[in-house]
C-alpha cells in the first residue's frame, strides 16, 4: 500500500519517482528512527541516538539493498551517480566532522537540520524542472497506479506507512527491553536490535518496489533514509540535547557506513561499464555478507 501510494503521488503532483522514494518513503519509512532517536536524547540516552542513525544507515545499504538484489537485481540510474549518491557521500563527510571532537553540540545539530532543508528544496526543484523538460525519470507502473484519484494515493500512502511504524515500534519495544535486560549497552543496543527493527519499513518498501520493477523507488528509499538519519536523526537528537560521542562511534561505526557509501559507487560504476545490473545477486550476497561479519563483530566486543 505505501508502495503504490507513493508512485501514485510522484505522478499526481508531477514529480520523478527518485524524488518521491527518496524524500516521501524516505521520510516516512525514517519515522521510526527519528521516533527513537528523539525520545532518547530527551531520556539522556545518545548512544542509542546515534546507535539507531548509523546503525539503519549501515543496515540499510548492506541489509536492505543486499536482500532486495537477491529478490530482484536492481539498477542504478546515472542520475543517481551523477547526484544523489554524492550528495549522500558528502553528508557523510560532514558527519565525521562532528563526530571528530567526540561530542555533538546543540549548534551542529541545528547545522545538519538546515543542510537537510537546503538539500531537499534544491532536489524538489531539479526534479520539477526535469519534469518540465520531459527529462524525469520513467519507470513501469501498473496502468491502475497511473490513473490513481489523488485522495485515494494519499489514503494509502498513509495507512501504509501507520502500519508500518506501528509494526516496527512494537517490535523495537520488545527487543529493546529484552536487550537491556541482559546488561548490552545503549550503543549496541542501537546499532543491532534498534537499527533492524527501525528498517523493517525500509526492507518493506524496497523488497515491493524492487518486485514492481521501481528500481529508483528501491535505492531512492534507501538513500533518502540514510539522508534522514544522518542529518534530521542525528540532528534532532543534538538540537534537544547535546551528546558526547563514544570513540568507537568515529573509528568502527562511521567508517563502515562511509565504506558502504563508496562501495555503493564501485558496485554502480563497475556494473555499468559491464552493461549489468548495477547490484547483482552475487553484489547482494556480498553487502549481506558484510552486514554479518559487522554484526559479529559487535556481538564478539560485548562478550569480550
Amino acid at each position: 500500500m505505501f508502495v503504490d501510494g507513493a508512485a501514485a503521488v510522484a505522478l499526481n503532483l508531477g514529480m520523478s519517482t527518485l524524488l518521491v522514494g527518496m524524500v516521501i518513503i524516505g521520510f516516512g519509512t525514517s519515522a521510526p528512527e527519528m521516533t527513537v532517536s528523539v525520545l532518547a536524547a530527551m531520556q539522556g540516552n545518545p548512544g542509542l541516538a546515534l546507535g539507531n542513525a548509523y546503525g539503519s544507515n549501515i543496515t540499510n545499504i548492506a541489509l536492505i539493498l543486499g536482500i532486495t538484489a537477491l529478490v530482484s537485481p536492481v539498477l542504478m540510474r546515472s542520475q543517481l551517480l551523477k547526484r544523489e549518491l554524492p550528495i549522500l557521500l558528502g553528508v557523510t563527510i560532514l558527519a565525521f566532522f562532528h563526530l571528530k571532537d567526540g561530542q555533538i553540540t546543540r549548534l551542529e545539530g541545528l547545522v545538519e537540520l538546515a543542510v537537510l532543508l537546503v538539500v531537499f528544496i534544491w532536489m524538489t526543484l531539479q526534479s520539477r524542472k526535469e519534469s518540465s523538460h520531459g527529462d524525469a525519470l520513467e519507470t513501469e507502473l501498473d496502468q491502475e497506479l497511473k490513473h490513481m484519484k489523488p485522495t485515494k494515493a494519499w489514503v494509502m500512502l498513509v495507512i501504509g506507512l501507520v502500519l508500518l511504524v506501528i509494526s516496527s515500534r512494537m517490535l523495537v519495544w520488545g527487543a529493546v527491553n529484552i536487550a537491556q535486560g541482559l546488561g548490552v549497552s545503549d550503543l549496541i543496543i542501537g546499532l543491532t536490535v534498534v537499527a533492524i527493527g527501525t528498517s523493517l519499513p525500509e526492507l518493506a518498501s524496497s523488497i515491493a518496489a524492487a518486485r514492481k520493477g521501481e528500481h529508483d523507488l528501491a535505492v531512492g528509499n534507501v538513500i533518502g533514509s540514510n539522508l534522514f538519519n544522518t542529518l534530521a536523526v542525528v540532528g534532532l537528537a543534538g538540537a534537544i540535547h547535546p551528546m558526547q560521542v563514544p570513540a568507537e562511534v568515529l573509528t568502527r561505526d562511521w567508517l563502515v557506513m562511509f565504506s558502504l557509501t563508496i562501495l555503493l559507487f564501485a558496485l554502480g560504476y563497475t556494473r555499468k561499464a559491464l552493461g549489468e545490473k548495477s547490484i547483482s545477486r552475487f553484489s547482494g550476497s556480498v553487502l549481506i555478507a558484510i552486514y554479518i561479519s559487522y554484526t559479529l563483530y559487535l556481538i564478539y566486543s560485548v562478550v569480550l
